[in-house]
């Protein structure tokens, strides 16, 4: 992907959420930080079904955070809870330069962030709603 094409993603996740906001239906949440900057994200899953039926976040953040966490609910809703996870390890592997091609397809738009690996300050940014999501679901599987 070409920088701009990133540029243009992030850009349009961090102007135009569309999963920022209260989840009223919500099953069950999970507050992550970012200590380094204080980024702060609150992840509201509904897992009704067996699946991820809804998703959304509240918090605040810079724009690579607040831009990532859009990204991933995307594609989260509509995965199963081990669909999500498995994703959440690819884009971990794609964020630590690990990924193979194939690996990066199926992370879709949440592949823009790919970038990130070289801007170690802002790792920790890209990465906190999805380790958000692995706290959150693995917790969720362990009940």
């Amino acid at each position: 992907m070409t920088d701009q094409f990133y540029d243009e993603i992030l850009l349009d996740h961090n102007m135009h959420p569309q999963h920022l906001h209260e989840l009223p239906t919500a099953t069950c949440s999970h507050a992550g930080v970012n200590p380094s900057c204080g980024d702060e994200i609150t992840l509201h899953l509904d897992l009704s079904e067996g699946r991820i039926t809804n998703g959304s976040f509240t918090g605040v953040g810079c724009a690579i955070s607040q831009a990532s966490a859009d990204i991933m609910l995307d594609l989260m809703i509509g995965k199963t809870p081990q669909e999500a996870l498995h994703l959440a390890e690819l884009f971990s592997k794609m964020i630590s330069g690990e990924i193979t091609p194939e690996e990066l397809e199926s992370l879709e738009e949440a592949g823009a962030l790919q970038n990130i690996s070289r801007m170690p300050a802002r790792v920790k940014c890209a990465t906190l709603s999805w380790r958000t999501l692995q706290q959150l679901l693995s917790s969720y599987l362990s009940q």
